[in-house]
């Protein structure tokens, strides 16, 4: 990984989306700091679509699109989206309600038995999703690595798909990934989903966030990425000095700065 310092004029001046993790990398432990907020109407000044993509679940995506300068908030891992129309919001979910009602039995069936064997505690926010069931493993209660890694391998010995945050392991059925589910929303927007990821910014802070670093044109990790870099099969090509939200403010100021929207140093 380079230092955002060193990304070229060039490139942040190609680029027509910034696409951003919620998670330690926007928000600092669940909390959006003034700095960080403040960013994206930077960035949209500087001619930059946003888009927030997050493991968070569609209630909390509704809340972002409705309030935070981004043309869509995608949730959970990708599977599902709220997005723009105009002055009206629409949720995109690619699967029918009688399927998605379908998964959702087969996840609680598999969460139960993750639950008797490794006794893992569901995240506070599960009210809200609608394509994922997710287990508290990092934001109020601490789970040591290796029981993760068990209740994960046990998940995809019952037919789950699995998806490990830095707060949340996830338990889901559906096929998307944050790049994915980028790219589907582009299409279905009538853009190319080649183009959409070659011409997009993802920045992000751990290994749910892998998919993207391998698919996204550029990429960014906030500084915290560091320990999870060796769980990376492509890591983020820059990094930030800075961690969390104080990361995702220095590198909008590096972009705008580069974009020529702000006075460069």
């Amino acid at each position: 990984m380079r230092s955002i310092d060193a990304l070229p004029k060039n490139t942040a001046r190609a680029l027509e989306t910034v696409v951003f993790d919620l998670d330690d990398t926007v928000l600092d432990h669940g909390v959006l700091r003034e700095d960080a907020y403040r960013a994206m109407f930077r960035l949209r000044e500087a001619g930059l679509t946003l888009v927030a993509c997050t493991g968070r679940p569609a209630s909390w995506a509704e809340i972002v699109a409705r309030q935070w300068p981004v043309s869509a908030a995608i949730a959970e891992n990708g599977a599902i989206a709220w997005r723009r129309r105009g002055a009206a919001l629409e949720l995109f979910d690619p699967v029918a309600p009688a399927e998605r009602a379908l998964r959702r039995e087969r996840i609680e069936r598999a969460a139960q038995e993750i639950e008797r064997v490794y006794g893992l505690l569901r995240a506070d926010d599960n009210a809200g999703r609608k394509t994922d069931l997710t287990f508290d493993i990092g934001e109020h209660h601490v789970v040591h690595p290796d029981t993760v890694r068990l209740a994960a391998s046990h998940a995809a010995r019952l037919g789950v798909r699995t998806f490990t945050s830095s707060v949340h392991l996830h338990l889901t059925l559906d096929t998307h990934d944050k790049a994915t589910g980028f790219a589907a929303l582009a299409l279905d927007a009538g853009a190319s989903p080649v183009r959409a990821l070659r011409v997009a910014l993802y920045v992000g802070d751990s290994t749910n966030d892998a998919a993207a670093f391998a698919a996204f044109g550029t990429t960014v990790g906030v500084a915290n990425v560091g320990p999870w870099v060796r769980a990376l099969t492509i890591p983020p090509r820059w990094v930030t000095r800075e961690k969390m939200g104080a990361g995702f403010a220095e590198l909008a100021q590096i972009l705008a700065t580069l974009r020529g929207a702000v006075p460069g140093p």
